[in-house]
């Protein structure tokens, strides 16, 4: 099943491992599920969510919005999906130095050779649970707060309904604004897998460009990175086998890795 879904790549099931940069493209797509209550951030959201930004990429020397992604923990560290950069087989799709960051109105190159993915040496498959990547900018950014480094999430491993909200910075191709906040919900949280993090399952709304979307909880809390969704576009009510967004807990290596990084980062006092 895990596999199934992360085809997505080949245009098969979903969102973002060949989504990206079609955010902006002419075509849109219906909502996942047959309730759509998503709606545009407005300044409040931004305060509510800090670090909320998108990742730009060019295509013929034309930049093109690709995904979101997030400040975390300091003024450089930009955390996003690995996916923006390599296929399921860990084939590069496309160099970090083709895209920068935009957060605040302001646009940021990343750092040459800073690129983090979350795979582990040896590696020949992408899988959701190791679907993140860490990378500087090359420049702190200015006028902005980074998100603060989500704890460990104390969430059990099972099928309890956790109340959510999904925050897409960058939109979705199948919603007509340019960003999108949804309240939906977390229906499943699988056992741990790669590097000791969770897949969770989730019924809310997202299409081609939502890749990198934050998952926080009611009190405003970080929980997940979404990654992908299953059966793309069918507008059909959620299903944890068959029809589900997916995304992958902040916690094992991925947290691990961010407070390594921001341990080695002068900027972080």
């Amino acid at each position: 099943m895990l596999w199934r879904l992360a085809l997505a790549g080949a245009g098969l099931v979903g969102l973002g491992w060949s989504g990206v940069g079609r955010a902006d493209g002419p075509q849109r797509w219906a909502a996942l599920y047959p309730q759509d209550a998503r709606r545009e951030l407005e300044g409040a959201d931004y305060a509510r969510y800090p670090g909320a930004g998108v990742l730009y990429c060019r295509a013929d020397g034309i930049p093109r919005k690709a995904a979101a992604a997030w400040l975390i923990g300091s003024p450089r560290l930009v955390v996003l999906n690995a996916h923006n950069f390599r296929s399921r087989h860990l084939e590069p799709t496309r160099d970090i130095a083709d895209c920068f960051f935009q957060i605040g109105g302001r646009n940021y190159d990343f750092a040459p050779g800073t690129l983090r993915l979350g795979t582990v040496p040896g590696a020949m498959s992408l899988h959701i649970t190791d679907d993140w990547a860490l990378v500087d900018l090359a420049e702190p950014a200015e006028g902005v707060r980074p998100q603060p480094v989500p704890g460990s999430p104390d969430l059990p491993t099972g099928s309890t309904p956790i109340p959510i909200t999904m925050v897409s910075p960058g939109g979705h191709a199948n919603y007509p604004g340019q960003s999108s906040l949804e309240a939906c919900t977390i229906h499943r949280i699988d056992p741990p897998s790669e590097d000791g993090i969770r897949r969770v399952r989730h019924d809310c709304n997202n299409g081609y460009g939502g890749s990198g979307s934050g998952l926080f909880d009611a009190e405003g809390r970080l929980l997940a990175l979404h990654s992908a969704s299953l059966s793309m576009n069918s507008r059909r009510a959620f299903d944890s086998e068959y029809h589900y967004g997916s995304a992958l807990m902040f916690e094992g290596g991925l947290t691990d890795a961010i407070r390594a990084r921001l341990t080695a980062d002068p900027t972080v006092r």
